[in-house]
């Protein structure tokens, strides 16, 4: 932990911070009766001070069960928005309000609206990767851990739109066989992986399995000895003999994999171009001094039109009971 460097950072329009960021964040979560959950992909000081670490499917879980009164969301916007939809009358904090989504933001309700029209009589069955707004029109939501899960528990005779990733979508085809209608949306993170660089790497590591999120392109999962969520990769490489991998998904779940698995060694997969493009530019906004902040402010917090926190409830829950 870089408590001595953090104490010397200055945030000008908020003030000075302490000399201790970690220990006046544990006061604080004391003082609001907080929990801190955290998503895999966050910097690793932010991993580190959480109170949970998962990836969707886990983290709305802990939000579902959760008896603190505060809950501080170290992720994305929509990740907080499913907290709330979860828990309307706790404190939701999010240290960056700018940390959206590309996938969720490549899914606009009013053109998803006018698609779900346009196919009548389909489920839909949403990635929770979207909006509140998107959830609300949704009829089951799903994670990257569940969604084959889900759509194996869907009747075969009945129509469904699966949004907004098209690639797990396709990949959801592709394991259970069925014809699904997709959202084109996509993850830019997970778009920009590099098949060239991946069989580079394959090549001077021979002995390295490759692993992969099935966000990403089908040219690169086909390189992928194991595809599965972030959560799932995690397990993976802990329970493989395998002592080498290369990892295609965002790079901060490599800080649980070096922690879990000390003694294996994890290649970040590279982008297509020389940038650090396989970082989620949003998930990196949050920093350990921004969440001090959001918790001794109290703000950014997390709100919604009770109308659409109900709506996007249901299929939330749905997913719950289907993934038990």
């Amino acid at each position: 932990m870089f408590t001595t460097a953090l104490a010397q950072r200055e945030n000008t329009q908020l003030g000075e911070l302490p000399l201790d960021l970690f220990a006046a964040i544990q006061s604080l979560k004391k003082e609001l009766n907080a929990v801190i959950l955290a998503h895999y992909y966050q910097e690793p000081d932010i991993q580190d001070i959480a109170d949970f670490i998962g990836d969707s499917l886990q983290l709305a879980r802990a939000a579902e069960k959760t008896n603190a009164d505060a809950i501080v969301f170290a992720g994305v916007h929509f990740m907080a928005e499913t907290a709330k939809i979860l828990n309307p009358d706790k404190l939701v904090l999010l240290p960056d309000l700018n940390a959206g989504c590309s996938l969720a933001d490549s899914c606009p309700a009013d053109e998803f609206a006018a698609f779900k029209a346009a196919h009548p009589n389909h489920l839909v069955v949403s990635y929770i990767n979207c909006s509140a707004d998107i959830k609300a029109m949704s009829d089951i939501i799903c994670t990257s851990s569940n969604a084959v899960k889900i759509v194996q528990q869907i009747p075969k005779e009945q129509p469904i739109i699966f949004a907004p990733d098209r690639n797990l979508g396709r990949y959801v085809m592709e394991q259970t066989g069925r014809d699904l209608v997709l959202w084109q949306g996509s993850c830019v993170v997970h778009e920009t992986f590099s098949e060239k660089k991946i069989v580079q790497l394959k090549i001077a590591h021979p002995e390295a399995e490759a692993i992969a999120h099935p966000e990403c392109e089908s040219s690169v999962l086909r390189h992928a000895s194991f595809i599965g969520s972030t959560a799932a990769l995690l397990k993976y490489c802990q329970s493989s003999p395998t002592k080498e991998f290369i990892v295609a998904t965002e790079p901060g779940i490599i800080h649980q994999m070096q922690k879990l698995a000390p003694d294996k060694h994890f290649i970040p997969a590279p982008p297509i171009n020389n940038c650090a493009c396989n970082e989620c530019p949003f998930m990196r906004l949050n920093t350990l001094e921004k969440l001090y902040w959001a918790m001794k402010n109290r703000t950014p917090e997390i709100t919604m039109l009770e109308d659409i926190r109900l709506a996007a409830l249901r299929p939330m829950q749905r997913m719950l009971e289907m993934s038990v």
